[in-house]
């Protein structure tokens, strides 16, 4: 009887190292197909990463791609991922995240990833054709059976994770796409991040260049560029400056009274010159009272008209509120909030 010694195992094939030409090429092909992209895409640094399952980004504005996905993936559908990573830090989604987890406390893994659905379902919906190749595993919102066009934090309320997304588990964009830091992340002190300054330069720049060519982009680029330019403001505190500098700044009066006699009087014996006053202003409050306002917010503005009341002295020719639905109602003049209907 013949023996054999045993066969040895063969060896595992050795990693693919990372093909910076088609990785680049393909950003190439991205910015030459979305021009008014291409500051950014250049902006944005690529780091080889064996820990990402395709390619991810982290707010500082790092790509860590795996060599295994560049290898096994055409130059062409890189392409259209480079944009589609580029797009979630160019709309902030990593602070959009952090906003919505503390607002309405979605906290978790679970929930970080229905972040991530939500995101790439605002930014997928534009990103392909007209030279770039939509892979066949994309989440558009039509996967989930949702409307185009919206924003992540609309698709946040209007999906849950279920069996329709169980195909989406492996869905990872990395810390910039939902806000929750990696394992892989370097860090605000690691190499090749930009700084707050930089990225934000890097917004404008991109958004200026949308605003100067819109019929080259999509109209949620365009709405992008434009609130880029013009940032929501935080109307509460503006009013409320406005507000008090008009009840109580200094300045010059408006309107003359005997009750306080001018100073000038003791230069004209006999004679009482009057003084100029300051009018407090006048304020109109119009209070939406349609279905659609929930207890919470009519409670809000409540507390917002007792402060005006407050503020403005509790004189009832001085605050008016008029609520509305389908049409205005009449006018109360009153002198502290509870005195509304």
């Amino acid at each position: 009887m013949t023996t054999y010694p045993p066969e040895t195992p063969a060896a595992p094939a050795p990693a693919p190292a990372l093909d910076f030409d088609k990785l680049l090429a393909a950003r190439l092909l991205a910015a030459r197909a979305r021009p008014y992209l291409a500051t950014a895409l250049f902006a944005l640094r690529p780091v080889e990463s064996r820990r990402v399952p395709t390619m991810a980004v982290d707010r500082h504005w790092r790509c860590y791609v795996s060599p295994s996905f560049v290898a096994a993936t055409p130059e062409e559908e890189l392409a259209g991922v480079w944009v589609h990573e580029v797009s979630h830090l160019l709309r902030d989604h990593h602070g959009r995240g952090d906003r919505v987890a503390r607002e309405r406390g979605l906290h978790g893994a679970g929930e970080r990833l229905r972040m991530n659905i939500a995101a790439d379902c605002e930014i997928n919906d534009d990103i392909y054709g007209d030279g770039l190749a939509r892979p066949d595993d994309v989440v558009l919102p039509s996967t989930l059976g949702l409307p185009a066009g919206e924003l992540m934090e609309d698709y946040l309320r209007q999906f849950t994770l279920g069996p329709y997304t169980q195909g989406m588990v492996w869905l990872d964009c990395g810390s910039g796409a939902d806000g929750l830091e990696r394992d892989w992340d370097l860090g605000p002190d690691g190499a090749h991040g930009l700084s707050e300054q930089e990225r934000d330069a890097v917004r404008f720049r991109v958004a200026q260049g949308i605003r100067a060519r819109p019929g080259d982009a999509p109209q949620g680029w365009r709405r992008w560029a434009e609130e880029a330019f013009h940032p929501p403001q935080p109307w509460r505190e503006l009013l409320g400056a406005a507000l008090r500098a008009a009840v109580s700044g200094a300045g010059a009066g408006d309107d003359y009274s005997y009750g306080r006699p001018a100073r000038r009087s003791a230069g004209v014996p006999g004679v009482v010159l009057p003084s100029l006053r300051r009018t407090p202003p006048r304020v109109s409050v119009v209070i939406d009272t349609s279905g659609s306002v929930s207890d919470a917010e009519l409670g809000s503005a409540l507390l917002e008209v007792t402060a005006i009341s407050r503020a403005v002295g509790g004189r009832r020719d001085m605050v008016s509120v008029v609520s509305c639905d389908a049409a205005a109602g009449r006018v109360h003049r009153l002198c502290r909030g509870e005195g509304i209907p």
